[in-house]
């Protein structure tokens, strides 16, 4: 299964039962089967008190930097996520010093569209949404069977360079409310 492995940074809401799911997506795909190499961003790495430019910078030179796919997990809250939008725009830009990143949405299994053949988008992401439509990125529905995620994972890091990603939403500035983005 070794084949294709990536170094993939996963955003996600850092709450229950969202954050269980990420240990989930680590240890499967990480550890037991080998397929990806985690970069994502650990409960209390980042001090939440300096500034937002700050933490941006820091997401993007310390987690992102290296990694070639990011991978939204999706829960029912995670749209509201300012860290989560954050993620994905620094992930698809192409800088001097950071090349872009794939990007792939997984809807967890608590997300209210989990399992449908519709989706309403207001309540993904907004910025994965855009790249959604534009081509850049899939949404897929959770899976732990190791050869499906790892030719998810290996398609969002084929395509990055083949299409060009959307990052025209205006950033997050504070976390955000409501039942949908719009």
């Amino acid at each position: 299964m070794a084949n294709n492995i990536h170094k993939v940074f996963v955003s996600y809401h850092h709450t229950h039962p969202d954050q269980t799911y990420r240990n989930q997506f680590e240890q499967l795909f990480a550890n037991a089967y080998g397929i990806m190499v985690s970069k994502s961003v650990q409960i209390g790495d980042i001090n939440p008190n300096i500034q937002t430019d700050t933490i941006r910078q820091k997401i993007r030179d310390e987690y992102l930097r290296d990694s070639t796919v990011t991978v939204v997990l999706i829960g029912q809250e995670t749209w509201q996520r300012k860290h989560v939008d954050w993620e994905i725009s620094s992930s698809i830009r192409h800088t001097q010093y950071n090349s872009r990143s794939g990007l792939l949405g997984i809807l967890l299994p608590n997300h209210p569209n989990f399992g449908s053949d519709k989706y309403n988008p207001h309540i993904i992401p907004p910025r994965l949404y855009d790249n959604i439509k534009c081509g850049f990125a899939q949404l897929y529905d959770w899976n732990t069977n190791p050869y499906t995620v790892q030719q998810w994972i290996h398609k969002a890091f084929e395509d990055r360079n083949k299409i060009n990603p959307d990052n025209s939403y205006p950033h997050f500035v504070n976390n955000r409310t409501g039942n949908q983005w719009q």
